[in-house]
């Protein structure tokens, strides 16, 4: 198991905005390019049951995620209830910082194949972060990679 942080830097903007706009799942396909269908199939509360259709590298990955929304604590947790990867939890957390806010963003990531985890999370690791990168940029129009524990593709920082 692979675990995935980032943190983006969004000037101008305050965490709250951005939280909004992040919880608003079913605006990211209007906005983002790498998802291509969310569905929300759930609600109750602060909580969700979404189905998402993803872009990855030349396919789609589509899965099921039970969401938990805290905007006290601007944060979202979501933890996969089934799909085409084997492990995938994390959390989104908004939070101000000079000139705008953050985001940062955690991820537990495990593709199942144990014999080829080694040679295949690393690539999807990197994928995901790219995605994330496009996602947020997607969302806020504007954010910058501050820091990610995992390299980045080579274009998707910029």
């Amino acid at each position: 198991m692979r675990t995935i942080r980032l943190r983006l830097h969004v000037p101008c903007t305050s965490a709250s905005e951005v939280y909004a706009t992040l919880a608003d799942f079913e605006r990211y396909p209007t906005l983002c390019e790498a998802v291509q269908d969310v569905a929300i199939i759930e609600r109750s509360g602060n909580h969700t049951v979404s189905r998402w259709e993803v872009t990855f590298r030349a396919g789609l990955l589509r899965w099921t995620e039970e969401d938990t929304f805290d905007p006290g604590a601007l944060t979202i947790t979501f933890r996969q209830l089934e799909g085409d990867v084997a492990v995938f939890d994390g959390s989104w957390q908004c939070v101000d910082a000079a000139q705008g806010s953050e985001v940062l963003f955690s991820a537990d990531l495990d593709l199942g194949i144990p014999g080829l985890a080694d040679a295949l999370e690393p690539i999807a690791a990197r994928t995901l972060i790219a995605n994330i990168i496009s996602i947020v940029r997607g969302l806020v129009g504007s954010a910058e990679l501050v820091a990610s524990d995992v390299g980045v593709p080579v274009g998707s920082a910029s």
